[in-house]
């Protein structure tokens, strides 16, 4: 047998080792079914400290085609309205998916809003400080569609992990696949159609911190991951 061959034999044994490895190490027990679905209507409430929903402004929904899309990969989607002190109005959406695996993982909001039209100018990785010593991994996005500026605040947890990144949530995907799990994850995006961005974002960084203030301790850990004053990191 010369050279090639043997060369070729080897990498076939190679792949079919690999092909194996994967079949046996494929999760196969959600983590939703072993710790329970949240229920984002509770989880959010329409009312909490001085904000309360405004069913008065419309939440932009998403085109059809963009919606079909999004109902195959999450279980539950809330959209509202919030208006607080001082006029202040926020903007909620949060969607939850029971699977994330890797065909059904969460969109972000640099994905899915440019498939509506919009443009993204900025896109940072920030820190909400949610109480002393608690700072809260979320992503920063500037959005425009004609005039219309809209700044965005984000993040997502899978299983009980804070990501604000595609690489952030395959590896919590991976941590979870060795134990066998497939786990389940939220995406919360708050936003606020708002030419100064500054403004925008101390008002959304105020709405997080009183949801959290009126949020049981489950509720936290659902909402706000395992970090710092979450649970522990």
């Amino acid at each position: 047998m010369n050279q090639r061959l043997i060369a070729a034999a080897l990498v076939l044994v190679l792949a079919l080792a690999t092909a194996a490895t994967a079949h046996v190490w494929r999760p196969t027990r959600h983590l939703a079914d072993e710790a329970g679905k949240p229920n984002l209507e509770q989880l959010f409430p329409k009312q909490f400290g001085e904000w309360v929903e405004d069913t008065r402004m419309p939440v932009v929904l998403p085109s059809p085609d963009v919606q079909a899309k999004l109902d195959a990969i999450y279980n539950q989607v809330i959209s509202r309205a919030y208006i607080g002190p001082d006029g202040a109005r926020i903007m909620l959406s949060v969607a939850y998916g029971g699977d994330q695996s890797d065909g059904t993982r969460m969109h972000r909001p640099e994905v899915c809003y440019p498939a509506q039209g919009f443009a993204i100018r900025t896109n940072v990785r920030g820190e909400l400080a949610l109480q002393p010593g608690w700072q809260l991994p979320v992503r920063r996005l500037e959005s425009t569609l004609g005039p219309r500026m809209e700044p965005i605040t984000y993040w997502a947890v899978v299983g009980d992990r804070v990501v604000t990144s595609a690489r952030e949530q395959k590896v919590a995907q991976l941590a979870y696949g060795v134990r066998g799990l497939i786990p389940d994850g939220v995406l919360i995006r708050i936003s606020s159609i708002d030419p100064e961005t500054p403004r925008a974002f101390a008002q959304q960084d105020r709405f997080v911190r009183d949801l959290l203030q009126h949020s049981s301790a489950d509720a936290r850990l659902r909402v706000f991951g395992r970090t710092g004053g979450g649970g522990g990191t």
